[in-house]
């Protein structure tokens, strides 16, 4: 089964950029599309980056051309580089399988704090 855990986050001014990395366990990981997900205080988790086993990638629309997901098939590891931060992107980070049936445990995610 897969098993992710998240780090990269942190406490960063408005404008300021962070680089998330999710490692993964599992032998399925390079064949899988996965995805970073993050959830905000009292919303639901929601969907932000996605990228296919070979590497095509979708945003959703709040974070188009400031975030950047890759991954690194041989480490085992996806990446969300996150760039001009904004205070409403203050949330806990996850990654995981985007195929649900597919997906391991959440993981404890990574806090990003976005504050002046």
């Amino acid at each position: 089964q897969l098993q992710l855990v998240e780090s990269g986050g942190g406490l960063v001014q408005p404008e300021g950029s962070l680089r998330l990395s999710c490692a993964a366990s599992g032998s399925i990981f390079s064949a899988l599309s996965m995805g970073w997900y993050r959830q905000a205080p009292r919303k639901q988790r929601e969907l932000v980056a996605s990228i296919t086993s070979s590497g095509s990638t979708n945003y959703a629309d709040s974070v188009k051309g400031r975030f950047t997901i890759s991954r690194d098939n041989a480490k085992n590891t996806v990446y969300l580089q996150i760039n001009s931060l904004k205070p409403e992107d203050t949330a806990v980070y996850y990654c995981n399988a985007i195929r649900l049936g597919l997906r391991g445990a959440w993981g404890q995610g990574t806090q990003v704090t976005v504050s002046s």
